[in-house]
């Protein structure tokens, strides 16, 4: 062995001193003891940056962002022009004038509108991963699968909401909706439709949490945005409806994601009712929570890693 060898090795087997040694030593002072449970990856704060995808993919695919646009307009003109006729020939219906009913209905065609993003364009959707196996990489990354989907699902209701607001803000200024009956009932609208939010998240999550077992769920998902749209009074206010129906339709957690905030907002609830509404909203988040931390825990023990 030469000289120089002989030195390398000395130098290799010397014990650490200095910032190295400090360095060293903080590292095997954050290794887990032995026999202690493993910790969880890190999940990195850069994750969050996944919610940039549902803005993006639309925003790259032209074509179908102005024809969404160009559906949202028809659309809101024939909901404006087919209440303003309804109410022609009375000047109220169901406690309520024709700008009154024509707010809620046109603040209902944007929450139809804007609440979800189609994913299949970019390929993202629950059903397509488990088609095509892609769903086992939701259970290899850092970032758990939970809240990978809360990510995605995050960015989805944002961007919608922001549309939502633009188009909020042009009817607003053209006369076509009215604004809130008082700054309270403003105040409180905006209450209620951030947890209704929440709650359309969760149960939302529960229908693609069904792919697990179903693999697809198409005629699911169908079936959902009818009961949806007819429960939360989306299509047509849930006024109109018979009273056996608004009362058992009370105790399920659909109302909280539209009516009660557009009652609020065009004066058909009173603002003293707003605890009992942010109650039954809180109550039934926790509920829905609680229900898909089960399922999540469930639906990862029949992942298959490799196949569909």
């Amino acid at each position: 062995m030469t000289d120089g060898q002989s030195m390398t090795t000395a130098t290799l087997a010397a014990p650490l001193t200095g910032p190295l040694a400090l360095r060293h030593r903080t590292r095997r002072r954050r290794s887990p003891r032995p026999g202690s449970p493993p910790r969880a990856p890190r999940q990195p704060r850069r994750a969050w940056l996944a919610a940039r995808v549902t803005a993006l993919t639309e925003f790259y695919q032209a074509g179908r962002l102005a024809s969404s646009l160009l559906m949202l307009t028809a659309r809101g003109a024939l909901t404006y022009w087919l209440w303003q006729a309804l109410y022609r020939s009375t000047s109220t219906s169901a406690g309520l004038n024709v700008r009154q009913a024509t707010t809620y209905a046109m603040l209902g065609v944007f929450y139809v509108s804007f609440r979800t993003v189609n994913r299949w364009g970019s390929r993202d959707t629950m059903t397509q991963h488990m088609l095509e196996g892609t769903i086992a990489y939701w259970f290899l990354r850092p970032v758990t699968p939970r809240r990978y989907y809360c990510i995605r699902a995050t960015g989805e209701l944002a961007y919608g909401a922001c549309w939502a607001a633009l188009a909020y803000g042009i009817c607003l200024a053209a006369g076509i909706v009215a604004p809130p009956v008082s700054a309270a009932a403003g105040l409180a609208a905006l209450a209620t439709v951030g947890l209704g939010l929440v709650i359309l998240y969760y149960l939302q999550q529960l229908i693609d949490l069904a792919c697990f077992w179903t693999v697809v769920n198409n005629q699911l998902v169908i079936m959902y945005e009818i009961v949806q749209n007819v429960l939360a009074g989306a299509l047509v206010p849930l006024w109109f409806m018979p009273a056996w129906f608004v009362a058992f339709d009370g105790w399920l957690p659909f109302q909280g994601t539209l009516n009660i905030p557009l009652s609020l907002y065009v004066g058909r609830s009173p603002v003293s009712l707003l605890g009992r509404e942010l109650a039954i909203q809180t109550a039934w988040i926790a509920i829905l929570a609680l229900l898909t931390t089960l399922i999540w825990r469930r639906a990862a023990a029949r992942v298959t890693v490799l196949g569909g």
